[in-house]
């Protein structure tokens, strides 16, 4: 049903009321009762055709001379069936998944893309799924395989890759929305693989190396740049005590003999020798 409220266009949507049994008009009870007659002509013989079982997690929607016979399925557990007047049909109740098969798809950014998903859906409303669609299983994966691609289409890579989250549940939105009228609830959509061509894999490797090589010679040079205030630091340091520089030679040998080594190079101060040149 359409209508204008306040300015604004809405739609809703109402599930029929399908007729009863009444509708059949004066030939179809007259039909209908001679069916009965013989049913009860060849009793017992004929409680075998009549009676249906209709399992838990199942639905039957029941015709009667091409009409609905009820406003509400039939089951779960027994009902009675007029061999000759009625049909029905089965509609099971339980969760569906379905594997959406890899879609080739150009994203928003002009990048060819290979996607596939899984929907969980269920039929909840039997009358719907029997009257409105002829195949409501096959209608509502056709529908998940388009309503893929026509989402996935507006995506840039970057959203696909990082967002398959809102991608999700844009999809389930769009996807309840559209099987409502055919009686069936999309319970949840999830992306399960994205594959990209290896020409673009390759390049994307060479960028985040890239990338993470510049990180690291950023880091190197941070390093350094400490590294030569802290020795600034320790010069001063030094300066200002003369016999420090000592220290640090006799500290020196120590960790050099500690290693086992045959040759030690031990270094003298300039001033030293100087000394001993000036007495000559």
């Amino acid at each position: 049903k359409v209508q204008f409220i306040n300015g604004s266009l809405q739609v809703s949507t109402k599930i029929p009321e399908y007729a009863s049994s009444g509708s059949l008009g004066c030939f179809g009870w007259c039909l209908y009762l001679t069916s009965m007659f013989f049913v009860l002509a060849t009793f017992p013989v004929s409680i075998f055709k009549c009676v249906t079982i209709v399992q838990e997690y199942e639905r039957a929607v029941l015709f009667r001379l091409g009409r609905i016979v009820d406003k509400k399925p039939k089951g779960p557990g027994l009902f009675f069936v007029n061999p000759c007047t009625d049909k029905f049909t089965k509609v099971d109740l339980r969760t569906v998944s379905y594997d959406i098969p890899p879609q080739e798809i150009l994203t928003k950014d002009s990048v060819t893309v290979s996607v596939d998903g899984v929907v969980y859906y269920r039929v909840h409303c039997p009358m719907l799924s029997v009257t409105n669609v002829k195949d409501a299983h096959h209608a509502t994966k056709l529908l998940a395989q388009t309503t893929l691609r026509n989402i996935l289409g507006t995506k840039k890579l970057a959203e696909l890759l990082s967002d398959r989250e809102g991608i999700s549940h844009d999809m389930q939105g769009s996807l309840d929305e559209a099987a409502h009228q055919w009686g069936i609830k999309v319970e949840r959509v999830e992306i399960k693989d994205v594959k990209l061509p290896h020409q673009l894999q390759r390049a994307m490797a060479a960028e985040a190396e890239a990338s993470r090589e510049a990180r690291a010679k950023v880091i190197a040079a941070e390093g350094e740049m400490n590294a030569s205030r802290a020795l600034k630091e320790a010069s001063l340091v030094m300066a200002e005590a003369p016999g420090a520089l000592q220290l640090r030679y006799l500290q020196t040998l120590n960790s050099i003999a500690a290693e086992k080594n045959s040759t030690i190079i031990f270094p003298l101060p300039i001033d030293v020798m100087a000394h001993f040149m000036n007495r000559k």
